[in-house]
């Protein structure tokens, strides 16, 4: 295995980062974070003309057959542009809940024609992947309240996970909730016997925490953006006639947060090429914190500009905080990962 990117993945790199540098730099997401967090016409184009809404889609099925690993590329420069789309909602969450099904409706989500949402708490794990879900099935309709759901107030379709299967549902009441993230806002979804369709089982907690796996490459692209813009601005601010970044004190600080981000890019590759549940664990446990610690150095590092709504550093903060305690936070996958491998916690 190697966590070197692929000539393949750079490529798609580049298309994606040109993308974002020309339809969502920070100041378009602070416009418009406000009023109206979702950017669809850039959703559009980034699943229409480059084609990642189905990266995770089989051929057959009208995808790309790609990897996790091109997915996780792509996340890393959302990451790093907190792009308002719900690239990882739709074409990650749903559409991995999906794929065991083989239901024509990934043919369309590949598209980008329709966008689906996993109707599971964003604070739900694969430990717990119940929380925040009170649904049952009867005759076919849904009754019952799901809180915290990312990406439903914009899904065409909503997936609903019951007692192992998984139901569509194109009727339900859904009411977006104030959230820390304004760029990824989260709703509570709420069924009223609810027409639903089953489309296949699903294992929730499979996909949750490929889910989480995934989750460590935007929390990468977070992580970095907050560190290279940190080392731009440190060069160019002057303090005593002299750039704050010529200091030891910060020289020392950025030195040990490039290592983190340095180690957060391993964890996260790897997370991508191997989902087991040891990998994701090492991931999450790790890079939750480096997002956070590194939006928390540049909102401090950037002085008193840092600290005013008109500079971007803000969304990162609280993109870094929001991901924290989705699909479980750093304690619980330490905890797991203690598990897993066999190290028993103190007493």
């Amino acid at each position: 295995m190697t966590l070197l990117y692929s000539e393949i993945e750079e490529e798609l790199r580049s298309s994606v980062r040109d993308l974002l540098a020309d339809r969502c730099p920070p100041a378009a997401v602070l416009k418009r974070v406000e009023s109206d967090p979702h950017d669809l016409d850039l959703w559009k184009t980034l699943a229409g003309e480059i084609g990642v809404a189905g990266l995770l889609v089989p051929e057959e099925l009208g995808g790309a057959g790609a990897t996790a690993s091109e997915v996780a590329v792509v996340l890393e420069e959302l990451g790093r542009a907190v792009a308002p789309v719900p690239f990882f909602t739709s074409s990650v969450l749903a559409t991995r809940a999906l794929l065991p099904t083989r239901d024509a409706l990934l043919g369309e989500l590949a598209e980008g024609r329709r966008t689906a949402a996993l109707v599971v708490s964003f604070t739900a794990s694969p430990y717990a992947p119940s929380r925040g879900a009170s649904v049952s099935v009867d005759d076919g309709r849904l009754s019952g309240t799901v809180t915290g759901v990312a990406g439903a107030d914009v899904a065409d379709v909503l997936l609903v996970p019951v007692d192992g299967d998984l139901y569509a549902v194109e009727g339900a009441s859904v009411r977006v909730v104030p959230s820390l993230d304004l760029t990824r806002p989260i709703a509570t979804v709420t069924f009223d016997r609810a027409q639903a369709r089953r489309v296949g089982a699903c294992d929730v907690a499979a996909v949750l925490r490929f889910g989480a796996g995934l989750l460590a490459s935007e929390q990468l692209g977070v992580a970095e953006w907050c560190l290279d813009t940190t080392l731009a601005y440190v060069k160019e601010r002057h303090q005593f006639a002299r750039p704050i970044g010529s200091f030891q004190a910060i020289k020392h600080r950025l030195a040990d947060l490039w290592l983190d981000v340095v180690r957060a890019r391993a964890a996260a590759r790897n997370a991508a090429s191997d989902p087991s549940s040891i990998s994701v664990a090492v991931a999450q446990s790790w890079n939750a914190g480096v997002a956070l610690h590194a939006a928390e150095e540049a909102l401090q590092l950037h002085g008193g500009i840092g600290m005013t709504w008109e500079h971007p550093v803000h969304l990162y903060l609280k993109r870094a905080k929001a991901t924290e305690i989705a699909l479980g936070t750093p304690g619980d996958h330490r905890e797991a990962l203690a598990s897993l491998v066999d190290v028993p916690g103190p007493e």
